[in-house]
């Protein structure tokens, strides 16, 4: 045990040794990235001359210096595991991964706090962004895409946190949702004519229930010689059949406490720029009051998703955003807005298995007698097959049809839904 640690130190301090030879040798900017590995391979075969070590133990050493130079350390080899899908960094010391839906610390360890630091200063900067004491929490993205957030000391009691959710590399597509499981090529079915005739969607559920993941999926229903502007913190979203898409991302304020750029912005500004849809990653603020206005104002289609857990929770918590946003309103005036704006509620959750269900999917129906009246067209129901480790059911259709089928008719559909 003790020898394989000796081992492990000495690798770390070739490592070290090596890495510093090339930052004091090397102008990097100016340095193409075979140059430079073959000017890393030269100086580990100079380090380990007269000593014994294998061809792959010096590949090995050789990619673990180009990624502490020019990538993200430790993080690169986790973060190119494809079967990793989020990462969960408490400090130096801790790191914990997700895969295949289970959470598992990794025996591997940042060598200090200064090198995550340096290693978070890397991943924030890739993305014009910057973090420090002054601003010490930042929602940012690596280069493909996967969503990154980072929270330093004094904020964070444990080091700096970073979590990191996987971006993947193949959009998601309804297809894979009815392999999953998800949902069955019926509801797809009816969902395509749903986004094709415009209906508002807000998709719902709570953390890591797959609603960013639900929406890819769907969007791509979105007809191709539409105008889509999509609005986000951070860009996930992979809509590939549409050629007229912009693609807007919010910016935090910097070290001065200016040049904030948010959601509530982006929106007002995508009106602006001739949508015939808007798509906007999260709604979780005082951003939801312009979003419902968008909707209401000829500004059809829209899709969007939020933090709830159910349908109508989702009404409670767009109620209480927009009332963040104006609070003169009466709650009378928000209830009948949502009402006339949202159009349908998906819900989906994580269930005891870890598996993502998709658990209903509702008709917002019309504002009346004080409350919003909901029409629940699918609900998700256990059968005999699910146990306590093991969810198993279906999505089925209730006895109601959709009540509000003007948009479908003026689609020219004439069927029933």
């Amino acid at each position: 045990m003790r020898q394989e640690e000796n081992a492990g130190a000495q690798e770390s301090e070739a490592q070290e040794y090596i890495r510093k030879r090339i930052l004091e040798n090397i102008n990097l900017t100016k340095t193409e990235d075979d140059v430079l590995e073959s000017q890393v391979r030269k100086e580990v075969d100079m380090y380990y001359a007269g000593k014994y070590m294998s061809i792959g133990e010096k590949a090995f050493l050789t990619d673990r210096i180009i990624s502490s130079i020019r990538g993200f350390g430790l993080l690169d080899t986790i973060i190119y595991d494809d079967t990793v899908t989020e990462v969960m960094i408490n400090g130096p010391e801790e790191i914990f991964i997700e895969k295949s839906g289970r959470l598992m610390k990794m025996e591997e360890q940042f060598e200090s706090e200064e090198k995550l630091q340096d290693i978070i200063q890397r991943i924030v900067a890739q993305a014009g962004r910057e973090v420090n004491q002054a601003n010490p929490i930042v929602d940012t993205r690596l280069p493909d895409g996967s969503r990154v957030n980072v929270v330093l000391p004094p904020i964070s009691l444990k080091g700096p946190i970073v979590t990191i959710r996987k971006f993947s590399k193949e959009p998601m597509t309804v297809e894979k949702l009815i392999r999953y499981g998800s949902i069955t090529p019926q509801i797809a079915e009816v969902l395509k004519l749903l986004v094709k005739a415009k209906y508002n969607i807000f998709i719902c559920g709570g953390t890591g229930s797959g609603k960013t993941t639900f929406l890819n999926a769907i969007s791509n229903f979105i007809p191709s010689d539409e105008r889509v502007i999509t609005i986000e913190d951070s860009a996930e979203l992979q809509i590939a059949n549409v050629d007229n898409l912009v693609s807007l991302e919010t910016r935090n304020a910097n070290t001065a406490g200016v040049g904030a750029v948010t959601i509530r912005d982006l929106i007002k500004s995508a009106l602006r720029m001739r949508p015939d849809r808007i798509v906007v990653g999260e709604v979780r603020g005082a951003e939801a009051l312009d979003m419902l206005q968008a909707m209401n104002t000829g500004h059809d289609g829209s899709l969007s998703t939020g933090h709830a857990n159910s349908t109508r929770d989702m009404l409670s918590r767009l109620e209480t955003m927009v009332l963040t946003g104006a609070e003169g309103l009466p709650l009378d005036a928000v209830r009948q807005q949502i009402a006339s704006a949202v159009d349908i509620i998906i819900h989906l959750s994580r269930l005891r298995d870890r598996t993502r269900k998709t658990m209903e999917i509702t008709e917002v129906v019309t504002y009346e007698n004080g409350a919003i009246q909901l029409n629940p067209l699918y609900v998700f129901q256990e059968d005999e097959n699910s146990t306590l480790e093991r969810v198993a059911g279906t999505l089925k259709r209730t006895e109601h049809p959709l009540i509000n089928d003007f948009k479908l008719k003026l689609m020219g559909y004439k069927g029933k839904i």
